[in-house]
């Protein structure tokens, strides 16, 4: 059993989670003078499959801090576009912004963390709280002692479900399927009008949305680039069941992880998209081998802090991906948390009681928009019924879901 216990010059932190969160938290609290360790309960490094993400001022801002070389940080465009069904630009936006891939800021994040404070197949058993601090304990019969204790273990917290087992995830009543297709495997037609672009599609009650990242070894390079797919659709709680059940007849609570995705659903959204999308939607999904879908959830803790544990990022609240916040708010958690603890005289209680009152805030600002923004996929659409009024224009309209949509400037205004 190895014990750890606080040295008494430097204040000891655990993170539970290495995510991007955790990342995060791990690399800015060793800036800020903490002695730091991170676990993660996978026994391999995490891997994103891909996925894209666009950079927000308040990522970026925590790269920075963090200490990420940011000069080649994703793809730069300038353009967000709405098509209709025959590939049609019908509005544009000029919106300049970064796009990148959870791949690349994982390998960006990572390289911020010396290799002995990384630590794989560590799966958190309980916590125990004294006076001291904070005990851990793993399955594999670790036990680490420490200051505090950082939760960034997802929106299925294992740390959350200690102090708040009842709260737990809201199915919205939609799903997201993904994919990403390599540059060089699209059809040229669908390359011309998409792939430089953030690009939508607003059929009632559907988003579809592309934008291209990084590909393989996060190249940048035209030609050597991905695009990421992504299509919203609602999907009842009852249906949902029967997709969260894999080939072999195992049903998987809550999601299912994309290897799992039954073909026979592949094959039903790609008739699908045929059928209703525009030809660079639809013939994008055909150069991905394996789209996958994951159930969308809300989750928002009215509390952050149990004394001496503390939650951040999806472990404390779940924007809807709409607003593109998830990695942000992550990140700025981290960012909000190292600087109320780089005051060693201040008492960490007090400093973590400043951080929740400010970042429960935010969280729940990040909810509130993903649902404002969610609702264009289950609202009635036809005239005599939408209600087409000042709020409706706003989030819903093909203008005002380009505006909004991976945006944070909703942060700014009180």
């Amino acid at each position: 059993m190895n014990q750890h216990h606080t040295p008494s010059s430097r204040r000891r932190a655990l993170v539970i989670g290495a995510s991007l969160a955790g990342l995060s938290a791990t690399a800015l609290l060793r800036k800020a003078g903490w002695s730091v360790e991170v676990f993660e309960r996978s026994d391999v490094e995490l891997f994103g499959r891909g996925a894209g993400i666009t950079v927000q001022p308040e990522l970026h801002e925590a790269l920075v801090e963090s200490g990420v070389d940011v000069s080649r940080l994703g793809v730069e465009i300038t353009d967000r576009i709405a098509i209709d069904q025959k590939d049609r630009v019908i509005d544009r936006v000029i919106y300049p912004q970064i796009v990148t891939s959870w791949d690349k800021l994982h390998h960006l994040m990572r390289t911020m963390i010396p290799s002995e404070n990384h630590h794989l197949g560590c799966n958190l058993q309980s916590v125990e709280q004294s006076s001291f601090g904070v005990t851990a304990y793993f399955a594999n019969g670790r036990v680490e002692r420490a200051d505090l204790l950082i939760a960034a273990d997802g929106y299925r917290s294992t740390v959350r479900e200690i102090y708040m087992p009842e709260i737990q995830p809201i199915y919205a009543g939609y799903v997201i399927w993904r994919g990403v297709a390599d540059e060089n495997a699209m059809p040229k037609s669908a390359k011309d009008t998409i792939f430089d672009k953030f690009a939508f599609f607003l059929p009632p009650n559907n988003k579809i949305i592309g934008y291209p990242i990084p590909g393989q070894d996060h190249a940048l390079e035209p030609g050597h680039r991905r695009y990421n797919w992504v299509w919203y659709r609602p999907v009842d709680k009852e249906a949902l069941e029967t997709m969260l059940v894999d080939e072999s007849g195992a049903y998987h609570p809550v999601s299912i992880s994309p290897a799992k995705v039954r073909q026979d659903l592949i094959d039903e959204i790609k008739r699908a998209a045929k059928a209703q999308l525009p030809p660079s939607f639809s013939d994008t999904l055909a150069a991905i081998a394996r789209p996958f879908f994951t159930p969308i959830y809300d989750h928002m803790s009215p509390k952050m802090v149990f004394g001496r544990v503390v939650l951040i990022g999806d472990a404390a609240s779940v924007g809807r991906p709409h607003i593109g916040m998830g990695v942000a708010k992550g990140a700025s958690d981290a960012q909000a948390l190292a600087a109320v603890l780089r005051d060693a005289s201040v008492p960490i209680e007090q400093s973590l009681a400043k951080f929740e009152k400010d970042r429960l805030e935010v969280g729940l600002k990040a909810v509130e928009r993903g649902r404002m923004l969610g609702e264009y996929l289950l609202l009635p659409h036809h005239s005599d019924s939408a209600p087409h009024d000042a709020h409706w224009k706003e989030f819903h309209s093909v203008n005002g879901i380009l505006k909004n949509t991976a945006s944070s400037e909703f942060l700014k205004t009180h």
